[in-house]
């Protein structure tokens, strides 16, 4: 099946559905995978890519993108979906291989890892947004706001969130003062202002730009041949 895209932005107004799912079910994908990943924008920590296959089940009351839940909500939600989705995995990069390779490459290793790890290969990949950041030999199908209308992809999102923030939260103890355990890495005042005082931790991104406001910390920052093309984030 050819890798296709959403044009605009579905409606949203209600919790996800399998809508999407049944359509592509229509054209003859049997297992389908909703990916999604988060810490794209984070100064700090990786960046984690979860997979997740459902059985068409009904999902657990309230599942929604990550983004829409509390934190404690989120912890919960994840609980309830480990369980009742049929399969899932995660792909991860760190900041050094996020450095090395830069944001599009290093999301591109941490899809093909979580699929990797799924137990069954998925013969169609829902991806959350309007970017095929995957590409082949994936079939993949974008859509833009996935985790708010598709019932996968919005598993996909709250258990990614919850992974990640439960390992920035690990950090915490380590490193004081970063408000990894409450930011999870992303530029949040305490976070800045500790930057601005201790400089970068090992878990921070040495490429990118933020480095570049700290004047005692600047010269660390590691410069990377832009051979993706992507455009900077920060």
């Amino acid at each position: 099946m050819a890798a296709s895209s959403s044009p605009t932005a579905p409606r949203s107004g209600g919790a996800p559905t399998y809508d999407l799912e049944r359509r592509l079910a229509e054209r003859g994908a049997t297992r389908i995978a909703g990916v999604d990943e988060v810490g794209r924008g984070a100064w700090a920590g990786p960046v984690v890519v979860c997979a997740a296959v459902t059985d068409g089940s009904v999902p657990p009351d309230g599942l929604t993108d990550s983004k829409k839940l509390s934190p404690k909500r989120r912890t919960a939600m994840a609980e309830l979906l480990r369980p009742w989705v049929a399969d899932h995995a995660f792909g991860a990069a760190e900041p050094e291989e996020i450095d090395e390779v830069g944001m599009t490459e290093a999301l591109r290793r941490c899809a093909a890892r979580a699929l990797d790890g799924l137990r069954i290969r998925p013969d169609l990949v829902i991806l959350d947004g309007k970017h095929d950041y995957l590409g082949a030999p994936w079939p993949v199908r974008t859509q833009i706001q996935a985790d708010l209308t598709s019932v996968t992809v919005a598993a996909a999102s709250v258990l990614a969130k919850v992974h990640r923030d439960t390992y920035m939260a690990g950090l915490d103890a380590q490193y004081p003062g970063y408000g990894f355990a409450t930011a999870a890495g992303y530029p949040s005042p305490a976070h800045r202002a500790a930057l601005a005082e201790k400089g970068p931790t090992p878990h921070h991104r040495m490429s990118w730009s933020y480095l570049d406001k700290l004047p005692k910390w600047r010269h660390l920052r590691r410069h990377r041949p832009d051979r993706d093309g992507q455009l900077p984030l920060l």
